[in-house]
Parts: C-alpha cells; sequence; structure tokens
C-alpha cells in the first residue's frame, strides 16, 4: 500500500533525511520519501501491517524529530 502523509513542524532538511533514513529502516517498509519543501511524507509498506507500520513511524518521527507531527 502506498500513502501521503502530511508533515508538520519539520524544521530543516536535514532533519527530514534523519527521518527519511529512519523510516527506510523499519521492517516492512518498502520505500520512504520525506519531501521538506512539500512538508510530505510518502509510505509505501507491507499491505497486511500497514496500520502497524504507521504506528511505528509516528515513534520514529517523536524521536527522531520530536516537533514534527504526522497528520493521519
Amino acid at each position: 500500500m502506498k500513502k501521503t502523509f502530511l508533515l508538520d513542524e519539520i524544521d530543516c532538511a536535514n532533519c527530514a533525511a534523519k527521518f527519511e533514513r529512519a523510516v527506510n529502516d523499519i521492517d516492512g517498509v518498502q520505500s520512504a520519501t520525506v519531501n521538506f519543501f512539500a512538508q510530505k511524507l510518502i509510505l509505501e509498506a507491507d499491505d497486511d501491517n500497514f496500520d502497524a507500520i504507521v504506528k511505528q513511524v509516528v515513534k520514529v518521527a517523536k524521536k527522531v524529530v520530536p516537533d514534527c507531527e504526522i497528520v493521519l
């Protein structure tokens, strides 16, 4: 499944790159792209575990970029 999420309060391109790398390291994620300028996350992950993967992405976001919120 592929889905796009809006990101709120991602402040710099370096933070976006760190977040993208961390999300791509999550099991079940096929690809993740963070567009800093558009403030979007494009996530492609396993259909069967998509909701659980999204929960992990939210946790990673809080750890890597504490001010960032993912608009679900």
